[in-house]
């Protein structure tokens, strides 16, 4: 048994240890286990962990025994997963606060879970126009023929267009929750909720039985944004929900895509903002899947091409320290700003301009969600 899966889960039940202390934890001590088992002095170092809160951390961590709790938690949670796991979302992994335990239901594609089927979050508001409603039925349609899973939150609205079109064009849709995996919210989603067990995965970091909460929501909208190659934000008011997962989505390194409307309509005005601080416009079907890369049909052609490429790149110690440490931290399969940024050791702004240089020199391509490939 991987004992290390039952130290995160218990770190999880200690309350004021969030997904982003954990991972701090986890990088500081090596493993949660022996986080666990650390000092009282070596517990109040970590940053995040202040003076008022230590005692309480302790307190906590004296009444659960962690090999017992998980073996008691299984029975009533069989499955999840945590970042100890190898089968936890690869992508998910990366950000900054990853669910320390991700509970599952529905059917598990491991393909989806390394990064290699690429996954599009779909958000939007829970009163959509008809036109915000007409494009999402296309758009996921679209998405699906051209091979990608659709992410999406299972609310009203746009995320329930977005769910349902996916499964009637026969594609694979993740749901993520902010209830237990086993709860349906809102109730009149009980199909979908069993229409998406059979033909996708049901997600969340709350365990079975946990009632909606207005606080669960916009936690939810990381994961769907930690998930995603890139998200679409069909309709957002300008306080909607769907903000907050493009926000996460910035903040992971994902590429953001709205769609637009007059200003006129109230479904569309955060959609604009989102235009007017970058986020690209969805004009056509077609540029869409362009940008997303699905258009055309180059993928394995590129790789077949980078093989026989290889032989003639330019060699490795013509490359700078700095620089030759960043290419050999893109592995021949895609690989994400921030797991270049982690494996380096270097400052994003150092990797940023050394990618950059990279990419001038014809060694690297830049990929939607700000990820890279070695050409």
């Amino acid at each position: 048994m991987n004992q290390e899966r039952a130290y995160w889960l218990a770190w999880s039940q200690i309350s004021g240890v969030g997904p982003v202390l954990l991972k701090r934890l986890e990088q500081q001590f090596g493993s949660l286990q022996t986080a666990w088992m650390v000092s009282k002095s070596a517990l109040g170092e970590v940053e995040g962990i202040g003076l008022k809160s230590l005692p309480k951390i302790l307190e906590q961590r004296s009444q659960i025994n962690p090999l017992q709790f998980l073996e008691e938690h299984s029975q009533k949670n069989p499955n999840f997963w945590t970042p100890a796991d190898a089968d936890y979302p690869h992508l998910l992994k990366e950000i900054a606060s990853p669910p320390a335990v991700l509970y599952y239901q529905g059917q598990v594609n491991l393909l989806e879970n390394q990064g290699i089927t690429p996954a599009i979050g779909i958000v939007g508001t829970r009163y959509p126009t008809e036109h915000g409603r007409r494009w999402t039925y296309s758009i996921t349609k679209a998405l699906v023929k051209h091979g990608f899973t659709v992410v999406s939150g299972m609310a009203a609205g746009i995320d329930g267009v977005a769910h349902e079109s996916c499964l009637e064009a026969g594609g694979r849709t993740l749901a993520v929750l902010g209830t237990g995996v086993d709860m349906v919210y809102p109730s009149n989603h009980r199909q979908l909720h069993r229409n998406i067990q059979q033909q996708g995965l049901i997600l969340s970091e709350y365990p079975a039985g946990t009632p909606g909460d207005r606080g669960h929501f916009p936690a939810r909208n990381r994961i769907i944004a930690g998930l995603s190659r890139a998200v679409l934000v069909m309709e957002a008011p300008e306080k909607s929900g769907a903000l907050i997962t493009a926000r996460y989505a910035n903040e992971f390194g994902r590429d953001v895509y709205t769609l637009p409307n007059s200003p006129d309509v109230e479904q569309a005005r955060g959609c604009l903002r989102l235009i007017h601080q970058g986020a690209e416009m969805i004009v056509t079907e077609g540029e869409l899947l362009e940008m997303l890369g699905a258009i055309p049909h180059l993928d394995q052609t590129a790789k077949q091409l980078s093989l026989f490429d290889a032989p003639i790149a330019k060699p490795l110690p013509n490359l700078a320290p700095e620089l030759l440490k960043i290419f050999q931290a893109i592995k021949t399969e895609e690989t994400s700003f921030d797991v270049i940024v982690q494996t380096t050791g270097l400052s994003p702004g150092e990797v940023s301009g050394g990618l950059l240089q990279l990419e001038l020199e014809g060694l690297v391509n830049q990929l939607p969600g700000m990820r890279y490939q070695r050409q």
